[in-house]
């Protein structure tokens, strides 16, 4: 069992598919990850699974590789116990959490502009534009700063979660390019299609920070690393001026208008 808990997650779902159902039913997303080469020993603490948790799934993994015969299953070394698995989140980072409920609210509104999608009328593709902008100024160059010029910085950005996090945000970034494109052309598949590869990736991108990597970054803060973050998060929400009040209005009056259409009709 060692030399598979030195292996990357990948490589042991390539080799072994019925794992990525066990890990699912643990609510460890690596099938969908974009990197997958966290090291099995690993997923453990990333996850903050329970010692139960931890030997039950472990046992399972176990079967599965080596099916006919019993396994002793060695004891992970933890930096940190695990805790409950209602999540408390530090001041710093519960900023971020805050600024994903905003954008969690833009997300949700996606299937229901895709649906009323115009590309031909000027007022139609302004809201396609609008959704845009919201993006790129409060969910990636107001949001997505504090991660990468901040957050990320306290830590190995060579980690293999930090670099499917960054490889989500590059993701994002295509779509939006792939959007205006195919705006110009007046190319409405196009721009549902990008539209709702957003909304996907942006959906399983905020539950992977919420819920796996904020807490784990979390545990090993100690309070003056808190205090720190805080106060450089504070700095870049003065760098961006009044970009959160006016994306939330954009928010607001989005929904109220979708609302509006909703009950006329």
């Amino acid at each position: 069992m060692e030399e598979y808990l030195n292996k990357s997650i990948k490589a042991i779902i390539n080799q072994f598919p019925e794992i990525a159902d066990s890990l699912n039913e643990y609510n460890i997303g690596c099938v969908p990850c974009g990197v997958g080469s966290c090291l099995l020993k690993d997923i453990v603490e990333i996850h903050n699974l329970l010692p139960e948790e931890e030997q039950e799934l472990m046992a399972r993994i176990a079967g599965v590789i080596y099916p006919d015969r019993e396994v002793k299953i060695p004891e992970t070394k933890r930096k940190n116990e695990a805790r409950p698995k209602e999540i408390s989140y530090s001041p710093p980072m519960q900023k971020l959490v805050n600024e994903h409920t905003l954008i969690k609210r833009w997300v949700a509104m996606i299937p229901r502009v895709i649906n009323n999608l115009d590309v031909e009328s000027e007022a139609g593709r302004q809201l396609v534009i609008d959704g845009i902008e919201f993006i790129r100024s409060y969910a990636d160059k107001y949001h997505h700063a504090k991660e990468e010029e901040v957050l990320f910085k306290c830590f190995d950005e060579g980690l293999d979660i930090i670099k499917a996090i960054c490889e989500d945000h590059e993701t994002a970034r295509a779509h939006v390019r792939a959007m205006l494109v195919a705006l110009d052309k007046r190319d409405k598949k196009a721009v549902s299609e990008h539209l709702q590869a957003y909304q996907e990736l942006l959906s399983e991108h905020i539950k992977k920070e919420d819920e796996i990597l904020y807490p784990w970054m979390d545990r090993s803060f100690t309070i003056t690393r808190v205090g720190e973050l805080f106060a450089k998060f504070n700095e870049k929400d003065e760098e961006f001026g009044d970009v959160p009040k006016r994306c939330e209005g954009f928010v607001n009056k989005l929904e109220g208008e979708i609302n509006l259409t909703e009950v006329v009709k």
